[in-house]
């Protein structure tokens, strides 16, 4: 089955269009005031009317309230709200039962031992996503262009499926994939000429080197 391929931080038609024209199966709308690729409800109203029936999508939101979430949630319509910040299981589970809209949360890793925390949201994250974890000082949970040790996910089995994210690139997602024995990717900055600014050569680059076949 060909790894499905989620690109994120989409915020211009451009940016929105190229993802659909190269393949991508999911487009992820930023909703944190810290990221280059932070969004008005208003443009996230548009660019997920833009995308509607075309990507399946996720408004990626850091430890948010009930009222912004519910006006994120009549805006952009979204099909999943990815959780990128430190949600609890328990706070999971009341989005998804207070929005009826599943729930991807992103668990960020560094070493072996942080898989463990995965099991706590098998009941209520639809999909999972493995994130590198951000340097000290950082002031926002992603986006930072960094890998984690892909070998780290070798031979392991969650109860969910599961995104592999950062640091990836056109150069690089073929392999990551193989090392990791990931079948869902995303990737935000790895597809930007410059923070904020998708490319949609590099888009396409991108898309078409996750869903080639591995070659041995």
């Amino acid at each position: 089955m060909p790894v499905q391929v989620k690109i994120c931080g989409i915020n211009s038609a451009a940016a929105a269009d190229a993802a659909v024209r190269a393949g991508a199966d999911f487009g992820g709308l930023v909703f944190f005031a810290r990221s280059p690729r932070n969004l008005t409800l208003e443009q996230g109203e548009m660019l997920g009317a833009r995308m509607r029936g075309r990507l399946r999508q996720a408004a990626l939101v850091v430890d948010e309230s009930d009222e912004r979430l519910a006006a994120i949630a009549a805006a952009v319509k979204p099909d999943f709200f990815q959780l990128h910040g430190k949600e609890t299981p328990e706070r999971a589970a009341d989005i998804r039962a207070r929005f009826g809209i599943p729930v991807i949360k992103a668990l960020p890793v560094a070493e072996p031992g942080d898989f463990a925390r995965a099991i706590a949201y098998d009941d209520v994250a639809e999909i999972l996503m493995f994130d590198a974890s951000p340097a000290a000082g950082a002031t926002r949970p992603g986006g930072h262009g960094a890998p984690f040790d892909w070998q780290i996910l070798q031979d392991r089995r969650f109860a969910r499926p599961w995104f592999l994210a950062g640091g990836l690139t056109p150069q690089n997602v073929a392999r990551a994939i193989e090392i990791s024995g990931a079948t869902m990717v995303d990737v935000s900055s790895g597809v930007e000429s410059t923070p904020g600014v998708k490319s949609e050569t590099r888009i396409a680059e991108f898309v078409a080197a996750a869903k080639q076949p591995v070659r041995a």
